[in-house]
């Protein structure tokens, strides 16, 4: 199972991309629990178990705040690109945080 969370500014605009995220991650047959929530939950919202942290390009300001919090449980992060945000590419959303996670395990 991998374990995705996303954050944006108020945790509302990503839940369409967690959507098509998890579309794109049951056509692939991967068995994934994503959920969206506030940056500012950050610290509540995660722990050791979650596989890789993705935020909203709106909230990437916020990036060495966040990875302060991921790397105390060495969870891989990375700001989805402002396209695939726009456009709600839950495939290449799901495909970076797959790429992500595989690089943690390497």
């Amino acid at each position: 199972m991998l374990k995705i969370r996303l954050f944006c500014a108020g945790g509302m605009s990503t839940s369409l991309l967690v959507r098509k995220m998890e579309e794109a991650a049951a056509a692939a047959g991967v068995e994934a629990d994503i959920e969206a929530h506030g940056v500012g939950s950050i610290e509540r919202r995660i722990d050791e178990t979650v596989d890789v942290v993705l935020i909203g390009p709106q909230v990437g300001y916020q990036k060495a705040m966040v990875k302060k919090v991921t790397d105390k449980y060495g969870i891989p992060m990375e700001v989805i690109p402002m396209q695939v945000y726009g456009m709600v590419n839950g495939k290449a959303a799901f495909e970076l945080a797959q790429k992500l996670a595989a690089e943690k395990q390497a």
